[in-house]
């Protein structure tokens, strides 16, 4: 018998985590499945999706760079917050072969950062302008933050926030591998900078207030560069499993029809993950 099934796609893949959460999450609930990595090359996207549309097994996929906004025009319809977002990160497989995207970055990005949105208002400087980017920036002008976006390329990030965000402030990264004010209380790095594979990310840590949190969205490796150096200056510091776990709870229910089990508080996945 072959096995209901979904995937992780991405070019390159073989840095994801997600076949261990998804795996655990099946093996604790008991349930007949299976979840893999797909590599997939920008130029073979729609050719997978072709392919997939006709398994009858594949419950869908979960996207990761470079596919995030380039799978959208291959599906059938798109949940109205990934619609919202412009980005993907969930693909789900209907009975009938149609296929509907979905955004689970947004809430993965939000929920870690509750604890710390309390006591507002708060400067916020969001690096990157991917898809990752845009689901975290449309989570937090949602509710109603202000965000300054910082990325190589200004003009994309421009356009971006003008999309998502008009008042959001838009600057060069490069300003801030600078000395500053100590002026951001939240940092979040969404681009793939520090993650296996690309540049370093090169940030002064000046440019922190004494109270600021640190997020870094990258897992490969998970504690990167930029969080282990906020650590060390006694910052509070978020890593890349806290997203990917969080966008993780609502793939896996519309994979796999039902929720995961989170009693010890992912306790159990976290070893996992960082064996």
């Amino acid at each position: 018998m072959t096995l209901p099934y979904a995937e992780v796609i991405g070019d390159p893949i073989a840095q994801s985590k997600s076949p261990i959460i998804h795996k655990h999450w099946l093996s604790a609930l008991g349930l007949q499945g299976d979840y893999r990595h797909a590599h997939v090359t920008a130029q073979a996207l729609p050719a997978y999706i072709a392919a997939r549309r006709q398994d009858e097994n594949w419950r869908g996929c979960n996207v990761t760079m470079p596919h995030k906004q380039t799978v959208m025009p291959l599906l059938d319809a798109l949940d109205p917050l990934a619609e919202q977002v412009g980005a993907v990160n969930t693909v789900v497989r209907g009975k009938d072969g149609r296929l509907t995207g979905y955004n689970t970055d947004a809430r993965g990005s939000f929920e870690p950062l509750l604890p710390y949105l309390v006591d507002l208002p708060r400067r916020i400087v969001l690096l990157g302008n991917g898809g990752a980017a845009r689901a975290i920036l449309a989570a937090l002008t949602g509710a109603g933050q202000s965000v300054t976006l910082a990325a190589r390329n200004t003009e994309k990030a421009r356009a971006l926030a003008d999309e998502l965000a008009p008042d959001a402030a838009v600057t060069d990264l490069a300003r801030f591998a600078q000395p500053g004010v100590g002026d951001v209380d939240l940092l979040i790095n969404a681009s793939p900078l520090g993650m296996v594979g690309n540049p370093p990310l090169a940030f002064d840590l000046t440019h922190l207030s004494e109270q600021a949190v640190v997020f870094d969205i990258v897992t490969a490796p998970l504690e990167t560069r930029l969080l282990q150096a906020a650590c060390a200056a006694g910052l509070v510091t978020i890593d890349g499993l806290a997203m990917l776990i969080e966008q993780a709870v609502m793939a896996f229910a519309l994979f796999f029809g039902e929720l995961p089990p989170r009693d010890d508080g992912d306790a159990a996945l976290r070893a996992l993950l960082t064996a």
